[in-house]
């Protein structure tokens, strides 16, 4: 099946990763230490069993989470404005927050309507 709200997961991960492995560079090439690292990439890793999982709640609440690397970013970004790291990391975390949100709209949809017996109305066929 390759509805929306598949395509919107792959791109949900696909982000989830950018975001990830930005926050591995910047904190390798500013040389932070160990408890910043874990500050800086905990808090992306702990959604990774419910992503997995395809647990909705925990998409809505990676949503959250990822508004607060957004305000982390944008800082940064007036700081160094001409950062590569920085605004890919903003792109990342941008796509992350809409695609986890139109993912949790979409796969809900689809749950409801396999629910109740009727095909989905975002088959995206």
């Amino acid at each position: 099946m390759n509805s929306l709200a598949n395509r919107t997961r792959w791109v949900c991960w696909t982000a989830w990763s950018v975001l990830l492995l930005q926050q591995v560079a910047d904190a390798s090439i500013h040389q932070l230490p160990w408890i910043i690292w874990l500050g800086k990439l905990a808090p992306l890793l702990i959604f990774v069993p419910g992503m997995r999982r395809d647990n909705l709640r925990t998409y809505i609440w990676l949503c959250f989470v990822s508004l607060l690397y957004f305000i982390a970013l944008v800082e940064r970004l007036f700081a160094q404005p001409e950062s590569l790291l920085a605004i890919t990391g903003m792109v990342a975390v941008v796509v992350l927050f809409v695609a986890a949100m139109l993912y949790v709209r979409w796969r809900a949809r689809e749950l409801r309507a396999a629910a109740s017996g009727r095909p989905a109305a975002n088959s995206g066929e």
